[in-house]
């Protein structure tokens, strides 16, 4: 059922995996570490729901272009990628779903051009006002350079330490930030001790939990083939994200907008997070209902809870499109 292509869009070249050709369209937006691939399980409940569905590899991910110039890996580059995607393929408006630094993009892409999103879900990370003080700034404070923001912004070090075995470090990025990995779950998974290798620190084991296989390790994989360098510069564009979103501080998503999250995942317990989740039904009016939590739930929401996330997707999408009919 899902077909794959390229398009051009924003002056790059997308790999986008699609099913569906009737109705509006569904855009989902991937995070970090993954690829299209971590929507499997979403495209036929939508297209059974009567949706058109699309996810592309982003930029700098999978078979998708990777710009040299870290600058081109910014907050408006990436809205610029999904708005330039709704319009390449023929519609004026989407809906826009995002699961990790998906859900930011998505997010913002509902913050800028509300005229283009019809709704939007966040998965996982949370649509957080811009603060005072430059991102880096405030974890370095916090976390004494420990926060792994701090680590990736390192030009060429987690480039090279991720590279030597791509397989070896996505099995345990899944692992350790899942709802299977062992212990409380909070922010320390997500700090890197000076002079050790994060991957060396993070929990390991050598079975693959039921929801992720080996062979959808094997499919992530491969997508980072030729790297990581594009994915962690998403993370080297931050603090430039911080700068060219200044004319939008204070600004609230007033899009119809849904956002879950597991009670296991280490962001909801990131600074300052669980306080505003607990507040994002004042701080975005567009909000349905309230936050919708996961028990057991780690970071990998809608691979971990798929059967939840599409009912809560499906129910969302569709009071939404009919209501907008």
């Amino acid at each position: 059922m899902i077909q794959h292509r390229t398009i051009e869009v924003n002056g790059v070249t997308l790999h986008i995996a699609e099913a569906g050709t009737e109705g509006p369209l569904v855009v989902l937006l991937h995070g970090f570490p993954e690829s299209w691939h971590s929507w499997r399980h979403q495209f036929a409940p939508l297209v059974e729901a009567g949706f058109r569905v699309v996810a592309p590899d982003q930029r700098g991910y999978g078979a998708s272009d990777r710009p040299a110039d870290v600058a081109s890996y910014s907050i408006l580059h990436l809205v610029g990628d999904v708005i330039g995607l709704i319009h390449a393929l023929g519609e004026e408006t989407a809906f826009v779903v995002g699961h990790d630094w998906g859900a930011p993009v998505a997010w913002h892409t509902a913050l800028l051009r509300p005229d283009v999103v019809r709704g939007v879900a966040g998965l996982s990370v949370a649509p957080t006002p811009r603060g005072t003080r430059r991102p880096l700034e405030v974890v370095k404070a916090v976390y004494q350079g420990r926060f792994y923001w701090t680590y990736f912004n390192e030009v060429g070090v987690a480039d090279e330490e991720f590279g030597r075995d791509p397989k070896a470090a996505l099995r345990r990025f899944v692992h350790a930030f899942s709802g299977d990995a062992p212990g409380e779950p909070g922010v320390h998974q997500a700090l890197v001790e000076p002079g050790t290798p994060w991957l060396e620190q993070l929990p390991d084991t050598a079975e693959q939990p039921d929801w992720f296989p080996e062979s959808d390790l094997d499919e992530l994989a491969e997508g980072y083939a030729k790297g990581f360098t594009g994915a962690l510069n998403w993370y080297r564009n931050l603090d430039r994200n911080w700068e060219l979103t200044g004319p939008y501080a204070g600004a609230s998503i007033t899009t119809p907008a849904l956002y879950v999250y597991g009670d296991r995942d280490p962001v909801a317990y990131f600074p300052g997070t669980p306080e505003l989740i607990a507040r994002l039904p004042e701080l975005v009016p567009g909000l349905r209902r309230p936050p919708v939590v996961l028990p057991g739930c780690g970071h990998w929401t809608q691979q971990e809870r798929p059967a939840e996330v599409n009912e809560l997707l499906v129910e969302f999408l569709t009071e939404l499109r009919d209501e907008q009919a």
